[in-house]
């Protein structure tokens, strides 16, 4: 079994800054991407950001230029630096991980248990 424990969210003013970790435990044999999701009140879930393991990085409009995925393959670790926040990044982010084996070519998602991010006004 694998498990992802996030951390960094928190309360911050509009213009500043926040950083999210999460780490990866279990019975990890490799993992293909990394990334970070959200979901407000109301609203479905929607990517903010993904990594492959090779390091390209993909970002959703509202978040480019302020926002920057990176990930230690070493501790299976994934980062999301938040920069210039606003009242609309608040959501509850959750962290994902493609988790498998590429001998048997067999992966799955597993999923964090989400941290709150508040950006006042």
């Amino acid at each position: 079994q694998v498990q992802l424990v996030e951390s960094g969210g928190g309360l911050v003013q509009a213009g500043g800054s926040l950083r999210l970790s999460c780490a990866a435990s279990g019975t990890i044999f490799s993992i293909n991407a990394m990334g970070w999701y959200r979901q407000a009140p109301g609203k479905q879930r929607e990517p903010v950001a993904t990594i492959t393991s090779g390091g390209s990085t993909n970002y959703a409009d509202s978040v480019k230029g302020r926002f920057t995925i990176s990930r230690d393959n070493d501790k299976n670790t994934v980062y999301l630096q938040m920069n210039g926040l606003k009242p609309e990044d608040t959501s509850v982010y959750y962290c994902n991980a493609n988790v498998g084996r590429w001998s048997i070519g067999y992966f799955r998602d597993y999923w964090g248990q989400g941290t709150q991010v508040t950006v006042s006004s």
